[in-house]
């Protein structure tokens, strides 16, 4: 049911782009502009292709109900940081017509094999303040808070 992207799902994985960039329409509107997405289709077929940028799909056979957007990066020989190999989820998302359904456990539950795979030392994200749900979810796949971003509107 969870497989890499491909440009056949190029279509569904932009409506997903859009529901996700609504709820951060919704929470920041000062930030994000509405019914617009966060990449277009040139961007998304190069991510395919690209080993370091992983999109993985839950797929119900019919249809894509969510995905997970990943980015992996690392340090090396760097003078003040440690070594290491780390999973950037850069979104998730599942469709609001299918949340409750344990999608986007499934969805972490195999991009968190898929770091220990690979030889990762840890798997990041960012939540948006005022995403409750969001930070409950992710409090409760045993994720922790690793640094807080603060900002000073003008």
């Amino acid at each position: 049911m969870i497989r890499k992207a491909n440009g056949n799902d190029t279509r569904r994985i932009i409506e997903l782009l859009h529901q996700v960039n609504m709820v951060h329409h919704y929470i920041r509107p000062d930030l994000f502009r509405p019914d617009t997405t966060k990449y277009d289709e040139q961007e998304l077929e190069a991510m395919f292709k690209d080993s370091n940028n992983p999109i993985f799909v839950y797929d119900d056979g019919g249809s894509i109900s969510g995905y997970a957007f990943c980015q992996i990066t690392e340090v090396r020989n760097h003078l003040l940081l440690q070594d290491c190999k780390t999973l950037y989820i850069d979104d998730i998302c599942v469709d609001e017509k299918c949340r409750g359904k344990h999608i986007g456990k499934a969805l972490f539950d195999y991009v968190h094999e898929y770091a220990i795979s690979i030889g990762c030392n840890n798997i990041t994200l960012n939540v948006w303040e005022g995403n409750e749900p969001a930070m409950s979810f992710y409090k409760s796949l045993g994720m922790q808070v690793q640094k807080t971003t603060m900002e000073i509107i003008l």
